[in-house]
């Protein structure tokens, strides 16, 4: 491939960043700005451009509002998970293109990490990290019990994901109680 071919095509960054918590350090710093992004762009909240022909604020009571045809949308991580708990682990795709542009899809948390959380599993010191974790041998133990209720929440959860759309409920929610039985969950009607 020639060098004028490479630099046009799009390259993917597969993250996973807390939610609310983009910075410019590790591991979002250094995994764009090896493909030549700068990671202020990605952590830094902007509006789009406005016009201002366009009457889209009304000011009230000395604050700024969208009017009802404004669209406002953040396109930065961190506006986009304003609305979850911070800190959730969210797999991220940023695609960089040649002109180093970058457009980005949030998924939705790993399925392990809600099972574990919906368990209650209790949090354990990892290394130099704490996190919670799976049974160390998942058909002789287990760590934690989960209903059916919370299994069918998990795939909505997952459903609402355009990859995984396609896949009927039912389908989604035997996957769920297969991956609970491999990290040593309970299901329980």
């Amino acid at each position: 491939m020639s060098k004028r071919g490479a630099a046009v095509a799009d390259q993917v960054v597969k993250l996973i960043v807390g939610a609310g918590q983009a910075s410019p350090s590790p591991p979002v710093g250094p995994a764009l700005g090896s493909k030549g992004v700068k990671s202020m762009d990605f952590c830094k909240v902007r509006l789009p451009a406005l016009d201002p022909s366009i009457p889209m604020l009304r000011r009230t009571h000395g604050h700024l509002l969208p009017n009802n045809r404004a669209l406002f949308f953040f396109r930065e991580f961190n506006a986009r998970t304003a609305n979850l708990i911070v800190g959730t682990p969210m797999p991220c795709r940023v695609t960089v293109r040649g002109d180093r542009s970058f457009h980005f899809d949030i998924r939705t948390p790993q399925t392990s990490w809600l099972l574990l959380n919906a368990a209650e599993v209790p949090i354990v010191p990892v290394g130099n990290k704490k996190k919670r974790k799976g049974a160390s041998n998942p058909g002789k133990e287990t760590v934690g019990t989960l209903s059916l209720k919370h299994v069918y929440e998990i795939a909505k959860i997952k459903q609402s994901e355009t990859r995984l759309s396609g896949l009927s409920l039912e389908s989604l929610c035997r996957s769920i109680i297969y991956q609970c039985r491999t990290i040593g969950l309970n299901v329980v009607p």
